[in-house]
């Protein structure tokens, strides 16, 4: 009962942590100048990512692989299993032909790649794992998609990473003394909460006999993937779901080419058991927008919702017993 109240505590503290920091950064940004719209690109994009990459390169350090891969593999799971498929649920999302355009094909490529570099056996004969040359061709990746998606907003009026950015980005708050109050706050909040989370994720799968790969993605990878489940419901209760697309594809791509490879830069990452298959679950679930969007007149409604929520639950369960 210890070890599960110090992993609440631990993804408590990640996520006040997380939260605080973007508070305390944004206000430090808006003294000197900077606009809010860049803002919500770098502080606000950032902090939401600071509790899975804390958590990463914590586990990284401290040679925690599995549950460092779990988290990633398991939040871009819940992104799309849950997050997806509870806004479906409260109402039906409208699916946007820039995503489909833009952001999905570097989702996709991104998972594609991710999956080959897991293939270390079958292509080089030697253990599966994301090492720093990996960590370097994703980050590379990730250069990229920022790059492609400023430029692709800036020529455009009304983009929704545009409105995503003015509706994510927090009031800002005058005091300097308090905004850098806030990110030592945040600072302090995410690290505690990294060490808990990992020091007890550990021990938790070591008493439930399972993979730490496996408490990585049920829960570790749920509690920092809160705030964008809360986010898009609350966004599904206001009639505004269109949003949620953006955000989970938008966070994936994060965690897949940013969190990921600079957990595999501070050590190698090794591939646990079933971790290529879990790869193989979220790109499948992405894939599956693209035929909603031409089949279903792009609008995702309650029943696909519902699969998506069938979908997760049904893969996590094979997981947890053993049958994957």
């Amino acid at each position: 009962m210890e070890v599960i109240l110090l992993l609440i505590t631990g993804l408590g503290l990640l996520l006040l942590g997380g939260a605080a920091l973007v508070r305390g950064a944004s206000g430090i940004a808006e003294a000197y100048g900077i606009s809010p719209l860049m803002v919500g690109l770098t502080v606000v994009a950032f902090g939401t990512s600071a509790p899975e990459l804390v958590v990463n390169v914590i586990g990284a350090i401290r040679n925690q692989s599995e549950i460092a891969f779990g988290n990633v593999a398991g939040s871009n799971l819940a992104n799309l299993g849950l997050v997806l498929g509870f806004a479906a649920l409260i109402t039906p999302i409208s699916i946007q032909g820039q995503i489909i355009r833009r952001e999905l094909p570097l989702l996709l490529l991104a998972t594609t790649v991710l999956v080959v570099m897991c293939l270390d056996v079958m292509l080089r004969s030697e253990t599966a794992a994301i090492d720093r040359a990996d960590g370097l061709i994703l980050l590379l990746l990730f250069g990229i998609f920022v790059y492609i998606t400023i430029s692709d907003f800036l020529g455009q009026k009304e983009d929704p990473l545009l409105v995503t950015v003015e509706q994510i980005t927090p009031d800002l708050i005058g005091n300097p003394v308090v905004n850098w109050l806030y990110v030592v706050a945040g600072c302090v909040g995410l690290m505690l909460g990294g060490q808990l989370t990992i020091d007890n994720g550990v021990a938790l799968a070591a008493r439930l006999e399972v993979s730490p790969a496996i408490v990585g993605m049920m829960v570790v990878a749920i509690g920092t993937s809160l705030p964008e489940l809360v986010t898009s419901i609350i966004a599904a209760m206001r009639r505004e779901a269109d949003l949620c697309v953006g955000n989970v594809i938008g966070s994936n791509i994060f965690n897949a080419l940013l969190v990921l490879p600079v957990s595999g830069l501070v050590r190698p990452l090794s591939i646990p058991s079933g971790g290529t298959i879990d790869l193989l679950m979220s790109l499948l679930l992405a894939l599956t927008l693209i035929p909603i969007f031409i089949a279903a007149g792009g609008t995702m409604g309650r029943f696909i919702g519902a699969g998506f929520i069938v979908a997760y639950f049904g893969y996590m369960t094979a997981r947890a017993t053993g049958m994957i």
